[in-house]
């Protein structure tokens, strides 16, 4: 009876916790639960920073603004003009008053295109209230001051690539290098969420046949594509004196090689969307799951298969 009661007691002791069987699993965690250091702010992280849309106190007549869609119809007033199309410019012109649904006084913003024709944004507030705001914003638009701002901090700079999401004249998407130097040639007003495209050719892609990334200015903490995120001012590879040219090469490439380390692959892919670990009786093993079914597998921080 003691013998079968200490049977009992056992396995009412592995229901109630878990019995060890040689390997532990930890549950999913998210990339970002690796990283506690604190945050430092780099020089890409300042730079541009400060590059924002003109008060709408200090706005001129001809004043420049991109269209980015045609959806631009939305937050004008009707009118039997053409809509403006994606790709045209208005230029800022004149305000004026207009009595609102509630007696109280709203501003019209007065726009011209090329051709002369008016085109009416209202704005639910007085003159006044419009000059004492820091932005004002024409919905479906890009303040050409952003641009022309950009440009003239970016354009003629050798700059390091982050990213190997590059686009083509169209706006089409391309395949890419990362982590090589380019030239900055021009920019560009961009679309409705990024609204700066910064044109760069490097050796392979001459000014001839040039590529762009798409960037958002101003705030550097609240994009995931600003300045910081794509651009080294300095060669990344002097970071990684570690890592073999080999890797490096598959590294720039966006790509994987058995026995590349866990930051190898950080670089070539990027942190992964979570992570899940086990614990065996000799090896530690993770596996690294990506959004788009890329997975990678480590045994003691070595890379040992992997899919993509």
């Amino acid at each position: 009876m003691r013998s079968v009661f200490g049977i009992l007691t056992v396995l009412f002791a592995c229901g109630m916790t878990s019995c060890f069987t040689g390997i532990e699993s930890t549950p999913k965690i998210s990339d970002k639960d690796l990283s506690r250091e604190r945050i430092v702010v780099s020089d890409e992280d300042k730079y541009l920073a400060d590059v924002r849309p003109e008060p709408f106190k200090d706005w001129q007549k001809g004043k420049l603004f991109f269209v980015t869609d045609k959806r631009i119809n939305l937050a004008l007033e009707p009118t039997s003009n053409p809509i403006p199309d994606n790709g045209d410019y208005l230029a800022y012109d004149h305000i004026r008053e207009v009595p609102s649904l509630t007696g109280t006084i709203d501003t019209e913003i007065i726009l011209v295109d090329s051709l002369g024709r008016e085109f009416a944004h209202r704005v639910n507030a007085s003159p006044d209230e419009l000059a004492s705001r820091s932005k004002v914003d024409i919905p479906f638009t890009i303040d050409m001051s952003v641009v022309d701002r950009t440009k003239e901090m970016l354009a003629g700079k050798t700059l390091y690539l982050r990213t190997s999401m590059w686009f083509d004249r169209e706006g089409d998407a391309m395949s890419g290098l990362k982590y090589i130097p380019v030239e900055v040639i021009d920019v560009e007003p961009g679309n409705t969420v990024y609204p700066v495209k910064v044109k760069f050719r490097t050796k392979d892609y001459p000014e001839s046949q040039p590529a762009y990334v798409f960037m958002s200015v101003g705030d550097s903490t609240k994009s995931a594509r600003n300045f910081a995120s794509l651009f080294y001012f300095n060669d990344p590879r002097k970071r990684y004196p570690q890592i073999t040219d080999e890797n490096w090469n598959y590294i720039i490439h966006s790509r994987v090689a058995p026995y590349m380390t866990r930051e190898e692959c950080r670089l070539a892919l990027g942190s992964p969307a979570s992570i899940d670990r086990h614990h065996g009786t000799n090896t530690y093993s993770e596996r690294w799951n990506y959004e788009n079914g890329i997975y990678l597998i480590f045994d003691d921080g070595i890379l040992r298969n992997f899919r993509k």
